[in-house]
């Protein structure tokens, strides 16, 4: 379903949500021309990540200007009205920072990481282009020869990313998903100024934009800072609600096979569509994340028991869950046959496995086991700046509040073995999956 952002009501101070011991201590407001920002004190380190995260990705492009978004984020790294091209960059380099973007389907973010006193800086330069950004036509010509590169290097040349540009298409029979992040060659091969400041003037404003710092910060400072160079960027009036094509029902199973020469290991891939974690309500997302976990999340998964270890008819066999979306997600399984086991071989095997998974039920002590380390992972991954502002950036532009990515852990660790059952149940249904077979020119079918 589609879902407007909600941090909490509108605030009109700086509000606390320290949900109890053990969490973050965050803070957030709004400006008053409707930008969303979220402070997470860390004060360990004389450090602070600034991160501007834009609702738009590449699932909210124009039909037929597939990779927009991902061609806009390379040219928001040209001149401004105040800086050369390049000059964003090298300015935080020349401050001992690094800096980088990257494009989702449901978000664009830009972040700096640099010592604490420079936060300043990465403020004013990142609010000059949020709305005064300056192309040229040799800038739109360069950074598409670019794109198409970047294609070529992470796509055409990998049968891999061109299986799995085929298995998105197939699972989403009307929603974006199904367009590569990147986009289609032949679509990228015309973008334009047009289509780049469309999409710009349209999604960059403050209104459609979160701000998150992370580090040594404290809140009303960053509130001041935030107020002085985000505040004073007009809200965009006329920002387009955000909603998307959805999924008719699925009704039939897909296959696919896709050959080429420079497979080295053939293997089967599945995917079923699957709903995503939403606001207020994460139950069955965590039961799917924990499905995930126990089906193939390691090397003694029972996927990975079951058909490397005692079966020997897989070499490898994984689980995926990405619960972190706007709109429905998918679940996938993945085996790697053995030496002399065909794809159809592996393909049963595994079906096999996870139908039996089902009907004993989970493994109470593998439950404990997984629950366990997901409670030491979490309180790690405090110790990291950069993937707090990433956690909170990537739930946030997906629909999520502060108080859902909270509350997640706590969710997590209240699934039961029956709840994972039942979502599995309802999830795995052959009419929603796709099933694909990457492998060699030479290989037959069975």
């Amino acid at each position: 379903m589609v879902r407007a952002l909600a941090l909490s009501a509108a605030l009109v101070a700086a509000t606390p949500l320290i949900a109890k011991e053990g969490h973050e201590a965050v803070t957030t407001f709004t400006l008053d021309n409707g930008m969303d920002v979220v402070v997470v004190e860390d004060h360990r380190a004389p450090v602070v990540q600034h991160m501007v995260w834009y609702r738009a990705g590449s699932a909210d492009e124009p039909v037929g200007s597939s990779g927009v978004a991902h061609f806009l984020e390379h040219l928001l790294f040209k001149g401004t009205d105040t800086l050369a091209p390049g000059e964003f960059s090298a300015t935080v380099a020349a401050n001992g920072g690094n800096d980088n973007a990257f494009t989702s389907y449901d978000y664009t973010a830009y972040y700096q990481r640099v010592a604490a006193d420079r936060l300043e800086l990465m403020m004013r330069m990142e609010a000059d282009r949020m709305r005064n950004i300056r192309l040229s036509e040799e800038d739109i010509v360069t950074e598409r020869d670019v794109i198409l590169e970047e294609r070529n290097q992470r796509t055409d040349n990998s049968p891999r990313a061109l299986f799995g540009e085929q298995m998105g298409a197939s699972q989403y029979l009307n929603h974006r998903y199904g367009v590569p992040i990147i986009g289609w060659r032949h679509e990228m091969e015309t973008l334009d100024m047009e289509d780049a400041l469309s999409f710009y003037q349209t999604h960059y404003a403050p209104n459609n934009a979160i701000l998150v710092v992370t580090g040594d910060v404290e809140p009303d400072a960053v509130k001041a800072l935030a107020e002085q160079y985000y505040g004073v960027i007009p809200a965009n009036p006329d920002l387009p609600e955000r909603v998307r094509s959805q999924e008719p029902p699925q009704t039939s199973e897909r296959r696919l096979t896709f050959k080429d020469a420079r497979v080295s290991q053939p293997y089967v891939q599945r995917s079923y569509l699957a709903p995503e974690r939403d606001p207020g309500e994460q139950q069955k997302a965590a039961a799917l994340f924990l499905l995930a976990e126990l089906l193939g999340g390691s090397t003694t998964s029972y996927l990975n028991e079951k058909l490397q270890f005692e079966q020997q008819m897989v070499v490898y066999a994984g689980a995926f869950y990405r619960g972190v979306s706007l709109d429905d997600t998918t679940f996938d399984l993945l085996v790697v046959p053995a030496q002399g086991v065909s794809l159809q071989e592996a393909e049963d095997a595994m079906d096999q496995a996870v139908a039996d998974f089902i009907t004993e039920g989970v493994n109470e002590e593998d439950l404990d086991r997984i629950k366990m380390q997901l409670r030491a992972a979490q309180t790690y991954a405090r110790d990291n700046v950069d993937g707090i502002g990433n956690r909170y950036g990537r739930a946030l532009t997906s629909g999520l509040t502060v108080e859902d990515v909270q509350a997640w852990p706590d969710i997590l660790q209240a699934v039961t073995g029956d709840e994972i059952i039942a979502a599995a149940r309802e999830v795995l249904q052959p009419e929603a999956s796709v099933t694909g077979w990457l492998m060699r020119d030479d290989e037959v079918t069975q």
